[in-house]
């Protein structure tokens, strides 16, 4: 295979790269570069090359060249990240070797709840109606509260342009995968309005043909957005947007059980921003969002045999002010208020979080080559110890080529529901997961029930309070320009978090399959250098490619391995011997190695894109094999594989365009351990524009 691939992409960037060095020739048109803006990092609008946090902006432009359809495909393909799947199939992402509950997901800027066993399930976002996504890794707590220990990934969704615009695509791919989406837009003079919808469903896919369950199940979903912008005057405006999900899918576990789970989500928000002059700024948002899902199962003859419901809602506000007293000093205030509950099934209260939180942040130019910012977040919690979260960020430019940044953040993130009280048994799969809480009253439930085969974790572990989480996030990298077409962004990162909540098989159920709860690692720390390279010959061709070096260690075990306390045996039978700290592996599920590479090519006289993206993933455990408490080298491994994607886009005239393209073109698969790799998927795509 890998004799195949190596062909194929030096075939591809000969062809490509001769042509474009013909069209470069040909062009007498300077396409000039625009530059990338972000707004996460800051809560202010920055050029994100001078951004002394590190960040990356994923464009319209490679979302739509890409061909994909969820957020999923899109953040699988970007430097360091990669979404895991959870006990029930959804996937997370994890960032900088940290699970996805560390990482707060953002739609235009505003939290999206919902997260399901711990996991926010980003397989519900359609990639339709984005503009670009911003991502800012290391703690951003000093701007964004608890769940932003790893970092903030925001979605920025299209605004209303100028005109008339309409947009009709479909697209359909193996296991009879439909995707349709449609948007209008309209925008004269103070006003605009927006509308998209998409659909999508599936057949899902089995990767294992021996068993009578699916890997994934049918499903079919729909998501609406609208959005509203009105000019009051020159220096008022208002906006208003509003976002809705539903989702409907088979549940059969088995011959004689059957069923449906749903899912309900919407948000709405109201936003108005002030200009009161040069130097102020001033704008107050609310928000308000509610996620609920509900599944049921019966019997063969119809009798209801499970049924449960997960209600999670939040409203929030937030009013922040910008000052700029001098064009090299900005000042950015925040006051804001959550106000969180979860009803669910099983749950013996309602709980209810409230956190007013207030942020202050000064960034400063005091030379032309120098940049440094400062700032901080208190937040006051209702059931918690109140937090301050400082963060600190320098960028300083040695010369026009070469520029160094690095920053300080303080992270912080509080037990949440989901921690302290669940109480979810997947009717399907049989997996029982429960909150630290629960599991002194659940789990002796279950025995008596006979559903145990044996305890793995004593229940005397369970006495104490589960203990918040804090985090201290080290970046230092360096903006490299070569030449005008070649360039390196280069990152070093470190991570430390103290009380990190991490879940864990604490019995073993009759059927095979696990009861998991929630408890603190004492310490554990993520730290590794990430690289990342663009060649790009012309404005038709453009190579980038990127690697990450991750080590993710639980301190206690490296200080269990140093002490010679760690024995592991070749077989079953044979007689242990001791293990050395080079044999420490470290956490579960995370990879050494992680790369991409990409070679993109437009012709612009033809109208035709074409692109070939790989991404690596080096081997992980899942699970202590040989039973010692740690993953170690004499532990089983998910062995390491490579994903190929191509796409090519032919645009026809001004009003249509055409894709094919392959996804997972080697058709890897891994039936044991990998859920969300389902094989070969081919697709076509056919777009209308008025």
């Amino acid at each position: 295979m890998y004799k195949r691939l190596i062909l194929l992409v030096t075939g591809f960037i000969t062809i490509f790269s001769s042509n474009a060095q013909k069209q470069q020739v040909n062009d007498s048109i300077n396409v000039n570069k625009l530059e990338e803006v972000i707004i996460s990092g800051t809560k202010t609008i920055r050029n994100l090359s001078s951004l002394p946090l590190p960040a990356q902006i994923i464009s319209q432009t490679e979302i739509e060249n890409s061909n994909s359809t969820r957020l999923t495909e899109i953040l699988n393909e970007q430097l360091g990240l990669i979404t895991v799947p959870d006990f029930g199939g959804g996937e997370g992402i994890q960032l900088q070797g940290l699970d996805s509950q560390y990482t707060l997901i953002l739609i235009d800027g505003l939290p999206i709840i919902g997260r399901s066993a711990g996991t926010l399930d980003i397989n519900r976002f359609t990639s339709g109606n984005i503009k670009q996504i911003e991502i800012v890794k290391g703690a951003s707590s000093s701007l964004y509260g608890s769940e932003a220990i790893g970092g903030v990934i925001n979605i920025i969704t299209k605004e209303p342009s100028e005109g008339l615009n309409a947009d009709l695509n479909y697209l359909i791919s193996s296991n009879n995968t439909n995707d349709g989406n449609l948007s209008f837009n309209y925008k004269k003079n103070k006003a605009g309005f927006s509308l998209y919808a998409n659909s999508y469903n599936s057949d899902g896919y089995d990767l294992n043909d021996s068993d009578e369950f699916n890997t994934v199940d049918p499903f079919k979903n729909y998501t609406i957005n609208t959005k509203a912008l009105f000019d009051l005057s020159n220096k008022i405006s208002l906006s208003t947007s509003g976002r809705l999900f539903n989702q409907k899918q088979d549940y059969v576990a088995s011959s004689e059980l059957s069923g449906e789970s749903t899912i309900d989500e919407w948000n709405i928000s109201l936003k108005a921003d002030h200009i009161a002059n040069k130097k102020w700024e001033n704008s107050i948002e609310l928000y308000k969002t509610n996620y609920y899902t509900e599944e049921y199962l019966n019997t063969a003859n119809g009798s209801s045999y499970s049924n449960s419901f997960y209600d999670h809602k939040l409203i929030h506000s937030e009013i922040k002010s910008i000052y700029k007293p001098k064009d090299n000093q900005t000042y950015v205030f925040g006051l804001g208020y959550n106000n969180e509950t979860l009803e669910r099934t099983y749950f013996t209260t309602k709980p209810e979080f409230k956190s007013p939180y207030a942020y202050i942040q000064y960034d400063f130019n005091p030379k032309e080559n120098l940049n440094i910012i400062v700032g901080g977040r208190y937040d006051n919690h209702n059931k918690y110890k109140s937090q301050f979260s400082p963060k600190s960020a320098v960028r300083y430019e040695l010369n026009d080529k070469i520029s160094i940044k690095t920053s300080l953040g303080y992270g912080y993130k509080a037990p949440d529901f989901r921690q302290l009280y669940f109480n979810f048994t997947n009717a399907t799969v049989g997996y029982t997961v429960l909150g630290y809480n629960a599991v002194s009253e659940v789990l002796p439930q279950l025995i008596n029930e006979g559903q145990i085969a044996n305890i793995v974790v004593p229940l005397s572990e369970f006495n104490d309070k589960l203990k918040a989480e804090t985090s201290t996030s080290l970046n230092l990298g360096s903006d490299i320009t070569f030449s005008s077409e070649v360039s390196s962004k280069i990152n070093l990162f470190y991570n430390n978090v103290i009380n990190l909540i991490d879940t864990r098989v604490v019995a073993n159920k009759i059927n095979g399959q696990n009861v998991f709860s929630y408890y603190n690692i004492n310490e554990v720390i993520t730290y590794g250098i990430e690289i990342k390279s663009i060649y790009k010959a012309n404005n038709n061709f453009k190579i980038s490619t990127g690697y990450q070096l991750l080590f993710a260690y639980d301190k206690e075990g490296l200080r269990a391995f140093e002490d010679g306390e760690v024995y592991a045996r070749e077989t079953p039978t044979s007689p242990a011997f001791q293990l050395q700290k080079s044999d420490y592996f470290g956490l579960y599920n995370r990879s050494r190695h992680m790369g991409f590479l990409k070679v993109n090519f437009n012709n612009l006289e033809s109208k035709l894109n074409a692109n070939i993206r790989l991404t690596y993933r080096s081997k992980y455990g899942l699970y202590d094999s040989n039973n010692n408490s740690y993953l170690d080298s004499y532990d089983e491994f998910v062995s390491g594989y490579l994903i190929t994607d191509l796409a090519i886009n032919k645009k026809i005239n001004d009003y249509s365009k055409i894709s094919i393209g392959i996804n997972n073109l080697f058709d890897f698969k891994d039936i044991e351990n990998i859920t969300n790799i389902s094989g070969r998927i081919y697709y076509s795509k056919i777009n209308f524009y008025l």
